[in-house]
């Protein structure tokens, strides 16, 4: 049995798909805190169990039977060493044979502030003696194509990467990646740095975005206070505010940058173009 935590999650319902590609649906666990959300993934023949990060009784029920785990990274930060180390634990008590972790790229000496709680998970795995493979994931592409709304309203697209290359990939990319592995043999052991194939530049992705729209827009580059502050302003709760322009000023540190090709290898084909991401965007704008 193959479960996957955060199974009604944007990353998580992506990996259940690719999974359905590989496996029959009897042997996929949606582990997920709300049931009633994964209505439709028990009517494909999934099973749905409740297992909330912060509520440990429900792992143990939740991880009954289950040989490979893949915990995707809780998305309450400043919560995460706590709650990751449950299901850790759980994990143990219920005889994983192998954990797969969503961390970050280059977690190990990453400059972001989000590198904190991910190096502290692969350190509570490496000292629980379950098998486990690290998926060290580089930046979503749509974190940025987020922005593209708001861009195009102000004819402008904020940051605070400077220079800083980025090399991201959609989150398709990395769902396949996590199913690839959750379906290979002999992982235990093995860390991934999954990032996108081509790296960028803020003001390139902000080009790109005038260049499809057809429409004047800028990329304006902050001090991270500055940014911070106009993430605030834009009506972002603190605490993301504050992780969206420290992530920024650590991808102007080449914190977001990778060029091993790791990810389009893992998944036997090229990632996802940024273009191609920003004009599905654009479509729904």
């Amino acid at each position: 049995m193959i479960a996957v935590t955060g199974a009604t999650g944007q990353l998580g319902r992506l990996v259940i798909a690719a999974l359905l590609k590989k496996v029959p649906a009897h042997q996929i666990i949606a582990a997920v805190r709300n049931p009633q959300k994964a209505q439709d993934l028990a009517e494909q023949g999934i099973q749905v169990r409740q297992a909330d990060y912060s509520q440990p009784a429900t792992l143990d029920s939740a991880f009954e039977g289950v040989e490979k785990l893949l915990l995707i990274s809780s998305s309450e930060v400043g919560q995460r060493e706590a709650q990751h180390k449950a299901v850790i634990d759980a994990a143990k008590r219920a005889g994983v044979q192998l954990l797969a972790y969503t961390s970050l790229l280059h977690a190990d000496k990453s400059p972001l502030g989000l590198g904190v709680e991910h190096r502290a998970t692969e350190k509570a795995l490496s000292e629980s003696a379950i098998p486990f493979v690290l998926l060290r994931n580089g930046w979503y592409t749509e974190n940025y194509a987020a922005s593209i709304a708001p861009a195009l309203a102000h004819n402008a697209f904020i940051g605070s990467v400077g220079e800083g290359k980025i090399s991201s990939a959609a989150r398709q990319d990395y769902a396949e990646a996590a199913a690839a592995v959750l379906t290979q043999e002999n992982q235990a052991g093995k860390i991934y740095e999954l990032a996108g194939d081509d790296a960028y530049t803020l003001a390139e992705f902000t080009a790109e975005i005038a260049r499809q729209s057809g429409k004047k827009v800028d990329y304006i580059n902050l001090p991270e206070a500055d940014f911070a502050k106009a993430l605030l302003g834009a009506g972002l709760p603190e605490g993301l505010a504050n992780m969206l322009a420290d992530s920024d000023a650590g991808a102007g540190k080449g914190g977001l940058f990778d060029d091993s090709h790791t990810l389009s290898k893992l998944i036997g084909r090229p990632t996802t173009p940024v273009k191609d991401v920003i004009a599905a965007t654009l479509k729904t704008l």
